[in-house]
């Protein structure tokens, strides 16, 4: 268990609701208890129980991780496990994840950890990765940085202001969601890389617009995709928890058709 916790529980909780835009009225109600008694716990003047915690945790939404941590800070041991992917018990895991890269073939697809370190990927993932520099792919790989590095896919994304601002959002509220310093980290990192395409404030659609394409050159042709986003549905762990399966779509006939003949070729 690598959950660490230096602030007290009240102090934590004070946090957490005060990023969530709740005030102290607003979580009790939600969380049924007094308002008198979360105000003793955010002062310290009263220990919550186990149970209190983990109801407070639910009703702040905070991942399993950060509740672990509320745990801890009150005195308590944590309450969802955080198991190595390698870990026998990830076995089902490990295969599920598998099973969905495969049968995603012949279009690219990627798993990835609460870092967006690359956990795992199908064949067709190579059609984005040729031309990375080396340097980029040793272990662990981050694909928010091969993605958006200059010696990375960068040059080849054709709408890089774009999809980079895209990239660069869902990053923003991961860190507004988990108040991760490494993420933060990362996120600072990567507006740093140069970009010479405009890259939009906000995700406004043009004229029949759906979704925000990625725009790739693959030797002499144009390839667009559409990605999906899924994660565990009833995850009891922090590592289950924290994947993310990253699945790309061919957004036209002739990405789709390359796809396929590269795949049979």
């Amino acid at each position: 268990m690598t959950t660490t916790v230096k602030a007290p529980i009240g102090e934590l909780l004070r946090e957490w609701r005060d990023r969530r835009r709740l005030s102290q009225l607003a979580l009790a109600i939600s969380a049924d208890i007094s308002t008198r008694h979360l105000s003793f716990v955010e002062t310290g003047r009263s220990r919550p129980s186990r149970d209190m915690v983990l109801r407070l945790g639910e009703h702040l939404d905070l991942p399993l991780r950060e509740r672990n941590r509320l745990l801890l800070a009150a005195g308590y041991a944590p309450a969802y496990g955080e198991s190595d992917i390698g870990a026998p018990e990830m076995t089902v895991i490990r295969e599920a994840v598998r099973r969905l890269l495969a049968g995603h073939d012949p279009y690219p697809a990627a798993v990835v950890d609460r870092g967006w370190n690359l956990v795992d990927a199908n064949l067709s993932l190579g059609v984005l990765t040729e031309g990375i520099a080396p340097s980029l792919l040793a272990g662990p790989v981050n694909v928010l940085r091969a993605t958006l590095h200059p010696d990375g896919m960068a040059p080849r994304v054709l709408n890089l202001g774009e999809w980079r601002a895209h990239l660069l959002g869902r990053l923003r509220r991961q860190v507004e969601q988990t108040a991760d310093a490494g993420l933060a980290e990362l996120l600072e990192e990567l507006r740093g890389y140069p970009c010479d395409d405009e890259v939009p404030e906000l995700e406004i659609p043009g004229p029949g617009d759906i979704f925000v394409p990625l725009r790739y050159r693959h030797e002499d042709l144009e390839l667009t995709f559409f990605s999906t986003v899924a994660t565990f549905g009833t995850p009891l762990d922090v590592t289950v928890a924290e994947l993310v399966i990253e699945s790309f779509y061919p957004a036209d006939p002739a990405t789709a058709a390359f796809l396929r003949e590269r795949v049979t070729g």
